[in-house]
């Protein structure tokens, strides 16, 4: 039976076959596979360039998560507006759930949550209209964009339900411990710090500890420790991100608990609405969002 790498190169040469007399190498001297490889590059197209890669071995195009970042990440090739455009309006872009645009298309908060309006760019870009207003892009920075944020970071407790309550008297222990400016006082030695380590604290059966115990992923998400002050404190990532010569990301930004994650991921859902805690954060539209957003989110 024909490979399916072999069936691809009959087709390319079918198409391309004036490649072949290319003086890239001699017909003795290599295979002509690698002879088509060769002379496709000089063409400098992204089709020649991508042929080259697969012929070289470069590149391996396994399910469609994968041909995304190969063929459209890795490649370059520019995401337009256009394209953002239709996720916003298409149900299930980004995972299991209505378009954006149904709760999402009009700055006036009376008829579209936060006052987010996502039917247009400059409703993108212009962000949340409700206070506290946010905006919804950094263009240049996809981490930082909070439309990301919304479509990746679950809400803790895992399984806690989409309508419970944000207001309770936990969560609100944490936001005004921040608020004041997150000390280590007696407020957070006996009353904060034993609520990580209390299940039904925050709305689930399942204690803040029990996923984040410790400064390593694994065991712990994203090198999350909640058993002390100052695992609190150093943030996410502190050892990866060491390793690459980076800092941590703060969890707790003291007097600002509404841009703090530690308060973030207790009161805000990930998006869309009934996207389930173990859909994957991933998604091939999600990086396509980003890429628009890295390369300065241009209404074109």
């Amino acid at each position: 039976m024909i490979s399916l790498k072999r069936l691809i190169f009959i087709i390319f040469l079918l198409i391309t076959s004036p490649l072949l007399s290319m003086p890239a190498f001699s017909a003795e001297a290599q295979p002509v596979e690698q002879q088509a490889a060769v002379s496709a590059a000089e063409s400098g197209s992204l089709t020649h360039q991508m042929w080259r890669n697969i012929m070289l071995g470069n590149l391996k195009i396994e399910a469609d998560h994968t041909a995304v970042d190969a063929l459209i990440l890795q490649g370059n090739i520019p995401v337009t507006y256009e394209y953002v455009a239709t996720l916003m309006r298409t149900p299930n872009a980004f995972g299991e759930g209505p378009a954006c645009i149904v709760c999402h298309s009009s700055n006036d908060p009376k008829r579209s949550y936060r006052g987010l309006d996502l039917s247009t760019c400059e409703g993108i870009l212009r962000g949340a209209t409700e206070a506290p207003v946010k905006p919804a892009i950094v263009p240049g920075e996809p981490m930082k964009s909070r439309v990301v944020q919304k479509l990746r970071n679950n809400r803790m407790p895992l399984g806690v339900s989409f309508l419970a309550p944000i207001d309770t008297d936990t969560i609100n222990g944490i936001k005004n411990w921040i608020d004041a400016g997150a000390k280590e006082d007696d407020n957070f030695k006996n009353t904060i710090l034993p609520l990580f380590s209390t299940p039904k604290a925050f709305g689930s059966d399942v204690a803040c500890i029990s996923c984040h115990s410790s400064f390593r992923d694994p065991p712990s998400f994203h090198g999350v420790n909640l058993t002390s002050y100052k695992g609190i404190m150093k943030g996410a990532f502190s050892k990866s991100n060491a390793k690459l010569g980076k800092p941590p990301v703060p969890i707790v930004i003291p007097h600002d608990a509404a841009n703090s994650p530690l308060y973030q991921r207790l009161i805000e859902n990930r998006m869309p609405p009934g996207i389930g805690p173990n859909d994957e954060s991933d998604h091939p539209n999600t990086h396509l969002l980003m890429r628009w957003i890295e390369q300065g989110a241009w209404c074109k």
